[in-house]
């Protein structure tokens, strides 16, 4: 799946990329959950944001909805999130 513009989500190389640069709290949450629930137990899903609040959403969101967030940076402004799906219903 490939989309661009404004609705950027890119799949490849195993992992699913949502660009939500520039979008605030909790729009990046709102599709990263969106997206999980369309991916099967144990696939990836990476998001940019610039939104620096996102650092404690995607934190709070993974920990209540039983996803395993595997990595979380910054660079630039960017944030980077990697978040597994978790095994459940």
């Amino acid at each position: 799946m490939l989309k661009s513009a404004s609705g950027r989500m890119f799949v490849g190389m195993g992992e699913r990329l949502i660009d939500a640069q520039y979008q605030k709290s909790p729009i990046p949450v709102l599709r990263a959950a969106r997206a999980l629930r369309g991916m099967q137990p144990g696939e990836k899903l990476r998001i940019l944001t610039t939104d620096p609040a996102a650092v404690a959403d995607f934190r709070e969101f993974c920990l209540a909805a039983g996803h395993a967030l595997i990595a979380a940076s910054e660079s630039r402004g960017v944030f980077s999130f990697s978040v597994k799906r978790g095994d459940i219903s």
